[in-house]
């Protein structure tokens, strides 16, 4: 089977691509900008837009599986769902997965949900690699600036998004299923930096910052007013599964769900420099 990964040179995608290379499946990654994607070996690397249905007919030819997620350009949502989705089935795909952000439906994923394919939503709480806007601060200062300290996250590692995702596309069972992917553990800000220190070796502090000193940052980042909402109740008010720790990881592809400080291991060398 030849298995298509869009957004591959993502925090998804690059492992997704790694994982389904070395379980000997033919995999073509959709990127932009093939020049300077840097994928593995291997890999045929096809360009194209999600935002420019007619970019992608070649980089859907002969694919029987499909990564897709959900937006184009600059994160913005994909107003052409249902047409990448008729030129995937015209093209003989058969499954898909689809990497959501959110618990509601959206256009593009009631488009794949009607368009014939079988689908299944991957919906991760938050990813741990979020953690590496704090990596500046933990270098230069040795502190985190953040706000919201009691507020939980169960994050789950991104390699194991890319392994539910990898078995999902080629494995069986899994049509029409909606997979909430966490990690093994439900940590609060200050919690999360005390692993970081823990992993480090070496003292890392907290500094709890505002309500509207957050709101100010993420402004400054440039987020609008719907995003500092939404940010704004996942912190405050969070939904149930924000923080509730899943065992759907370990039941979909067999293994454990990896720890925050395994992730952190790995990424050491983001916070020391």
């Amino acid at each position: 089977m030849t298995v298509l990964v869009t957004g591959a040179t993502g925090n998804i995608g690059r492992p997704l691509v790694r994982r389904l290379l070395a379980g000997g499946h033919r995999v073509r990654a959709l990127t932009r900008d093939p020049a300077r994607a840097d994928l593995p070996a291997g890999a045929e690397v096809a360009a194209g837009n999600l935002s420019d249905t007619a970019s992608l007919e070649a980089a859907f030819a002969g694919v029987t599986a499909v990564h897709l997620i959900g937006f184009g350009d600059d994160y913005r949502p994909l107003e052409n769902g249902p047409q990448i989705v008729e030129l995937a089935v015209e093209a003989g795909v058969r499954k898909a997965t689809v990497l959501r952000g959110e618990l509601e439906e959206t256009g593009f994923t009631r488009a794949v949900k009607a368009g014939g394919l079988e689908w299944t939503d991957l919906m991760p709480v938050e990813f741990m690699s979020n953690t590496l806007e704090w990596a500046d601060s933990v270098r230069g200062e040795g502190v985190v600036r953040d706000g919201f300290p009691t507020a939980k996250s169960a994050m789950v590692h991104d390699a194991d998004v890319a392994a539910v995702a990898a078995a999902v596309l080629t494995g069986d069972g899994h049509a029409g299923r909606r997979y909430l992917l966490t990690g093994p553990q439900a940590l609060t800000p200050p919690e999360k930096v005390r692993v970081i220190s823990e992993v480090l070796g070496r003292e890392v502090g907290y500094v709890e910052t505002s309500r509207d000193d957050m709101v100010e940052l993420w402004r400054g980042q440039g987020f609008g007013d719907s995003d500092i909402a939404f940010f704004l109740q996942m912190r405050t008010d969070p939904p149930e599964a924000g923080y509730t720790v899943l065992p759907t990881v370990q039941q979909v592809t067999g293994r454990p769900a990896r720890t925050f400080a395994q992730w952190v291991g790995e990424h050491a060398a983001a916070f020391t420099g």
